[in-house]
């Protein structure tokens, strides 16, 4: 059973080694990546935001994390699952785990910056009420495209 926790230093390696797989594989990686991967309690955690973790036994399987922007706005990054755990609902766990975080810190909206070859995430994102919205305030070259959920 995969369960969903809350990030601690220990899996920092783990954190960094999932997301990098899918950033390097897909010729994404950038700075702003690695300044959250190397060191995810000083970049995400610190400002305001959270980092949760997929686990399956005692295997690091995904992860996501919400980044306190201002004034309400967090933003969602770093959502990932392994390969071989995949369309089992795992993103659905961290994605939900991520939205009521957010609401839990009073956030008014969720933002995300992603790439059109991100195809299972954006459908995933688009189930869940994100809409598409114009590419400004990126901190990612590469980001093509911009969502957002307004929470009420």
């Amino acid at each position: 059973m995969v369960e969903i926790i809350e990030y601690e230093d220990q899996y920092a390696a783990d954190f960094k080694r999932i997301n990098l797989e899918w950033l390097d594989k897909l010729n994404l990686t950038e700075d702003a990546d690695l300044v959250m991967l190397n060191n995810p309690r000083r970049a995400i955690i610190q400002p305001g935001g959270a980092v949760f973790l997929a686990k399956l036994k005692d295997e690091i399987i995904g992860s996501a994390a919400l980044i306190s922007t201002h004034d309400g706005i967090y933003e969602l990054a770093k959502m990932t699952v392994i390969p071989s755990c995949q369309g089992k609902g795992v993103s659905k766990s961290l994605l939900e785990r991520c939205l009521e975080t957010a609401r839990r810190f009073g956030a008014k909206k969720i933002i995300l910056f992603s790439h059109h070859k991100l195809e299972a995430a954006l459908h995933l994102y688009t189930k869940y009420g994100f809409i598409h919205v114009d590419v400004t305030g990126s901190p990612f070259v590469t980001a093509d495209i911009k969502m957002e959920l307004l929470l009420s």
